[in-house]
């Protein structure tokens, strides 16, 4: 069955703005410039004839598709797309030092080192472990057009997935808030439409953002 994809990341939440590492273990609210991408996003696709909406168990994507949910768009969530965990970073200010860390491990996954992370995190392959979970159920789900909400590294992860290709080519795929990846899947593979378009915030506005 074919099916049409838009995967959005979340919009923007206080901790993004003040550089604060977030992953699965910090569960934050959009701040106003969040709901104001959320709301653009929302004006230039409500009318695609979503059949459901599915997102991550966490705050800031269901309050991204809130203005869909409200209009009574069906709506599931799925621990399987919640963002990788980053273990003692979470929660705590994105500092020289801790980007040095964060560096060297991002550097081994370049490398197919996939079973390296933050202490107390997840690997790649675990994150990429759930992403193969969630995209065997999306396959089997009968709907057609399907709207979901996820996060920044989860997205990059998932892409992957989605397209068959090594997983060292996540940080080919750029993740704006509420940035759209809009894929078709012809029932056997999954094709990259458009990536991380941001059309929808090129509004008055949002002129700032």
């Amino acid at each position: 069955m074919t099916k049409d994809i838009y995967l959005i990341r979340h919009g923007e939440t206080v901790f993004n703005k003040l550089g604060i590492v977030q992953g699965s273990g910090v569960d934050t609210d959009l701040n106003e410039t969040g709901q104001q991408q959320a709301n653009a996003f929302y004006e230039m696709y409500k009318e695609v004839p979503f059949e459901i909406v599915l997102t991550s168990k966490l705050k800031r994507t269901h309050q991204t598709v809130q203005p869909f949910t409200d209009k009574g768009l069906a709506w599931e969530q799925f621990r399987e797309i919640n963002e990788m965990s980053w273990g003692e970073h979470e929660g705590k200010e994105y500092t020289p030092e801790r980007k040095v860390q964060y560096t060297a491990i991002t550097s081994e996954w370049d490398k197919e080192n996939y079973d390296v992370g933050m202490k107390g995190g997840e690997t790649i392959n675990e994150l990429a472990a759930r992403c193969r979970k969630f995209v065997n159920q999306l396959r089997q789900r009968a709907e057609q057009t399907i709207l979901i909400c996820a996060h920044g590294r989860l997205n990059r992860c998932l892409l992957c997935v989605l397209l068959d290709i090594p997983l060292k080519h996540m940080n080919d795929f750029s993740h704006s808030n509420t940035g759209l990846n809009r894929l078709q899947f012809d029932g056997e593979q999954f094709e990259l439409l458009t990536q991380n378009d941001t059309e929808h915030l090129k509004i008055k506005e949002l002129t700032a953002i």
